[in-house]
């Protein structure tokens, strides 16, 4: 009697395994550096995401090196197989990812930047040539580029300006697609004249020392537009050697450039791409228990993460970001919670309420 329960006990556990599904085990090629303020805030908020949606998740950082991005991949290639890779096109190493990887039956997900049209043009979109390509996730950087040029122009209040761009790195996806934005901004300001357009590289002491020949070059510039804060800390620092009093426009959301939000010595600030990767891994987490994204917003998608923040809701961004845990529960913007909303809606919204 003893053992046929012992045995019934152990069919039922075995059923419950059976039933339970396996956690999808997934690995981030991170371009940035692991020192890097905003890449490893990046890769928090996603094992924070990983930890609430019960995913294995491992972040490799490429530590900004197209080499080192490479190697890692094929680490990945060469070990054990994750069911999903997420990678980046950052330095445009994306065609070569996919390259490796499409003859193994990892998944692959492009997330933050993903391949140009130029690029699919030569090799196919996701889905397509390869197969194994699911899609991809990327921020509204174009929009966001736009809002910082549409607002930072408001400050001029219609009268004949000059102003100066610094953009990140030249081969990088976001950084063409917010300098995109800032010149459909420009374009419906005639009033105001870009003198120049620089790369600063994402790098603050690179946009300092450009600035201190540009601001000498140029000054009657009084408008500064910056694709991230570090570059806009830069310029500042140099304007404050020369004694100029500069209105800026960045993006980010270090405490530092928040704080400097809130000081009013930034007065245009768009931020909210720090939870793209977590709200990725919502997505992914749902394909792998059979919910396709595919079916809520496409392959291919754009999250409406960016938006300017002005000095309040600069303030409870800095609150909550400061802490550990920033308090928000992922697994809100699930199919699996809500399987009834037509797209996914991961947004800053619950953190600035």
């Amino acid at each position: 009697m003893i053992r046929w329960v012992l045995g019934l006990g152990l069919l039922f556990c075995c059923a419950l395994a059976l039933a339970e599904p396996r956690a999808p085990t997934m690995v981030f090629l991170n371009p940035g550096y692991s020192s890097e303020s905003f890449w490893a805030d990046y890769s928090r908020y996603m094992q924070d995401a990983a930890g609430d949606l019960g995913i294995e998740l491992k972040v490799l950082y490429g530590e900004r090196d197209p080499l080192r991005m490479l190697g890692n991949a094929r680490q990945v290639l060469e070990g054990e197989h994750p069911d999903y890779l997420i990678f980046t096109n950052e330095q445009f190493q994306g065609p070569v990812v996919l390259r490796l990887f499409e003859n193994s039956a990892v998944k692959l997900f492009a997330l933050h930047s993903t391949l140009t049209e130029e690029q699919q043009a030569l090799i196919g979109g996701s889905r397509e040539r390869h197969h194994n390509w699911l899609g991809s996730l990327v921020p509204n950087d174009e929009e966001a580029g736009y809002l910082m040029g549409r607002d930072l122009i408001a400050l001029a209040r219609g009268q004949p300006t000059e102003m100066l761009a610094f953009s990140g790195v030249k081969q990088t996806p976001s950084s063409i697609l917010r300098l995109a934005g800032l010149q459909r901004a420009l374009d419906k300001a005639p009033h105001i004249k870009l003198v120049q357009a620089v790369h600063g590289e994402w790098q603050e002491q690179r946009a300092y020392e450009q600035a201190q020949g540009l601001l000498s070059r140029y000054p009657q510039v009084s408008l500064i537009w910056s694709a991230n804060d570090e570059m806009a800390f830069g310029v500042m620092r140099a304007a404050a050697e020369s004694g100029r009093a500069l209105h800026y426009a960045a993006l980010n959301n270090s405490a530092r450039v928040l704080q400097t939000r809130i000081d009013g010595r930034i007065e245009v600030l768009a931020s909210g791409h720090f939870l793209l990767g977590a709200c990725a891994l919502v997505m992914l987490n749902d394909h792998a228990r059979g919910l396709d994204f595919i079916e809520r917003g496409g392959k291919d998608q754009v999250a409406q993460l960016l938006r300017t923040v002005d000095r309040a809701q600069s303030q409870k961004l800095l609150k909550r970001l400061s802490r550990p845990d920033i308090g928000m529960d992922f697994r809100q913007f699930s199919l699996l919670k809500h399987p009834e909303q037509p797209r996914y809606d991961c947004s800053i919204a619950s953190l600035l309420d």
